[in-house]
């Protein structure tokens, strides 16, 4: 099992800055690929942004590309993802989940994801 906690969420202007962090602990070899989703009210949960174990690799959504950041710490027995938030919108406003699978490669689909975090709100003011 893989367990993940989101931290850094909290109500910015429009136009600022947020970084959202996400610690993995348990078996965390098993998070290979890591992911960012969010959900707003009444939408179907999204794919943000992944990264891969190395960190080598991103993947981004279009509607965050150029403004969001994603990397990853890897420590011997906690893996941390963060996810830098520049220039922000109304629209980024949601629910931010943190996800993790054992598989490599792109993964921009919820059920891809084995382990997910609890959430953290991401509300944008204009």
């Amino acid at each position: 099992q893989v367990q993940l906690v989101e931290s850094g969420g909290g109500l910015v202007q429009a136009g600022g800055s947020l970084r959202l962090s996400c610690a993995a602990s348990g078996r965390t070899f098993s998070a290979n690929t890591m992911g960012w989703f969010r959900q707003a009210p009444g939408k179907e949960r999204e794919f943000v942004a992944a990264i891969s174990w190395s960190g080598g690799s991103t993947y981004y959504d279009d509607s965050v590309k150029g403004r969001f950041t994603i990397s990853r710490d890897n420590a011997k027995n906690t893996v941390t993802v963060y996810l830098q938030m520049n220039s922000l919108k109304p629209e980024d406003t949601a629910v931010y989940y943190c996800a993790a699978r054992s598989a490599a490669g792109r993964g921009t689909a919820v059920g891809q994801y084995h382990y997910w975090g609890q959430g953290t709100q991401v509300t944008v003011s204009s």
